[in-house]
């Protein structure tokens, strides 16, 4: 597999987030991003609360699937998840500011993991998800 640079990682995790639809109606942002590395951000709004009126486990899981995919692709060969959990520690309210972090723990010609921490604004864990990839040899387009 030959290896491709990408010229500017955090450029081409923008371009890829600008693409998310998903992203785009839960109102998550990018915040940074780099080789192997994604930060994402939302405010939880009502749309985003189950049937109690606390954060709703897809919507959180879904922001954390959102820094896997991005962290993932970032080293310039397309990667497609094939495995991927999450552990929920503490509720979320509406209002709450989240960030996504995710980084890199190990990657090889063919597969990738990933630890995503999900933590409110001011350092409580809220969740983890921890996620594997399938590391193509197709470059991000």
């Amino acid at each position: 597999m030959r290896e491709i640079q990408p010229h500017d990682s955090e450029a081409d995790i923008r371009l890829l987030a600008g693409r998310d639809e998903l992203a785009r109606l839960l109102g998550v942002e990018l915040v940074e991003g780099g080789a192997g590395r994604a930060v994402l951000k939302m405010t939880i709004k009502p749309e985003h609360l189950n049937f109690y009126g606390g954060g709703h486990g897809g919507t959180l899981f879904a922001f954390a699937d959102m820094a896997f995919g991005l962290a993932s692709n970032s080293r310039g060969h397309m990667a497609f998840g094939i495995d991927a959990h999450i552990a929920y520690f503490v509720g979320v309210k509406e209002g709450d500011v989240l960030y996504a972090r995710g980084v890199e723990i190990s990657r090889s010609r063919r597969l990738g993991t990933y630890r995503i921490e999900i933590e409110r604004e001011g350092g409580t864990l809220i969740a983890s998800f921890t996620g594997t990839v399938h590391v193509t040899e197709k470059p991000v387009v």
